[in-house]
């Protein structure tokens, strides 16, 4: 779950007109700190950025999914629907919310 932080810092990032990448870039950097902090699972940066990118699809980042022949087709499906479910701005489940906690 990104941070409170995270989404005005790319919502800042939005109205300044700055691209998707750069958006997306708060995610990571959120979850590489995670990562440096011991707080997450993931083992080393460059999972974190897998899954700063990722949360940040599913924040509404406009944020497209890597192109056919870039990544294996298990992380493009997985990107695709991260990216589908961000740009249908729907409120996340509380359920989920307290199971990542």
């Amino acid at each position: 779950m990104p941070t409170k932080k995270a989404i005005e810092a790319a919502r800042r990032d939005k109205t300044a007109g700055k691209s998707a990448s750069t958006q997306a870039g708060e995610f990571v950097k959120e979850e590489i700190d995670k990562v440096r902090s011991g707080k997450t699972g993931a083992r080393n940066t460059k999972q974190a950025i897998a899954i700063g990118l990722s949360e940040a699809r599913r924040a509404g980042v406009p944020l497209k999914p890597p192109a056919k022949g870039k990544t294996s087709e298990k992380t493009r499906k997985s990107a695709e629907r991260a990216y589908e479910k961000g740009q249908r701005h729907e409120p996340v489940s509380p359920t989920r919310s307290a199971a990542a906690k």
